[in-house]
């Protein structure tokens, strides 16, 4: 299993946007402000959770968001296999990784919700395909990022001499991270991934991260140099993080012991803010220190 976390954690912040435009952005430009290392929008085109609510396009507002900020990296936690093409999301990331100046972070997975697949008249396989599919686009993405031009010729996806110009501002490529639980997308994840993301309970991130550490062996790959994230939202933590400095602090070293290093923590409520930015600030203050 991947060592303990010993160093401060990098911490990173998921906002669904389920709210108008203006609240969308005025809340990212505040973490920003904060010191957060990234930022994240959902690929929901209704919300899980509160499927009535307002609800923002996420590739369109990572774009917008990609001009309004300066600092902050963002992506999307995790872009939706089932919406579009491989081929138009590897056309989509360039776009916002130029027009972000390379701050883009590109989150992929199978997609999930069969609801707002049904709602939306969006097509849902059943699972098996949607894994087989999710292999060869995850394929086709990590090519069309770092050349210019992509052939492929898969069973679930074909593209012909297609360009890929211009390229991202990162090279070779922008990041890319997989979100992953079951077994066989734990193995494509130490295939191509950059950054491994998953939730639950410690158990169930320590034998996940520990099934990925063995599936990087199988390949041939360094398990270290996958990054360990966890999406932390209330309900698989067993805690809000956000209540009190105790509460952020308790959720970091159960699951830091496990392996994860990097947090991205679903938004703090309004309320919450002030204490959220002293939270922010004392790791990144630490962060400093121990460098």
């Amino acid at each position: 299993m991947s060592a303990p976390t010993v160093a401060p954690p990098r911490i990173g912040i998921v906002r669904n946007q389920n709210m108008d435009w203006e609240t969308l952005s005025r809340h990212v430009r505040t973490f920003e402000a904060w010191g957060v290392e990234s930022i994240w929008l959902c690929d929901h085109l209704q919300r899980p959770s509160r499927p009535d609510d307002p609800c923002l396009e996420g590739w369109t507002s990572l774009a917008a968001l990609a001009a309004l900020t300066t600092r902050v990296r963002l992506g999307l936690l995790v872009t939706s296999n089932t919406f579009r093409p491989p081929a138009l999301v590897a056309k989509q990331a360039i776009t916002v990784d130029q027009v972000s100046g390379g701050r883009l972070e590109v989150g992929l997975g199978t997609g999930w919700f069969e609801p707002e697949h049904r709602r939306f008249g969006i097509p849902f396989p059943g699972r098996g395909e949607l894994v087989d599919r999710f292999e060869e686009a995850v394929q086709i993405i990590d090519q069309a990022l770092r050349q210019d031009r992509v052939s492929f010729a898969g069973t679930r996806y074909q593209i012909e001499d297609a360009p890929f110009l211009p390229r991202t501002v990162q090279r070779p490529r922008p990041p890319l991270t997989l979100g992953a639980h079951g077994p066989r997308m734990l193995k494509i994840a130490a295939r191509y991934a950059d950054r491994w993301n998953s939730y639950g309970t410690v158990e169930e991130i320590a034998a996940r991260n520990a099934a990925l550490d063995e599936a990087c062996i199988t390949v041939g790959r360094d398990p270290a140099t996958i990054v360990r994230s966890l999406y932390g939202w209330t309900i698989p933590l067993g805690v809000d993080p956000w209540e009190s400095v105790d509460a952020f602090q308790d959720v970091v070293g159960r699951y830091g012991a496990v392996g994860i290093g990097e947090f991205l923590m679903e938004a703090p409520r309004d309320d919450q803010f002030p204490l959220a930015e002293r939270i922010v600030a004392d790791l990144g203050a630490r962060d400093r220190s121990s460098g």
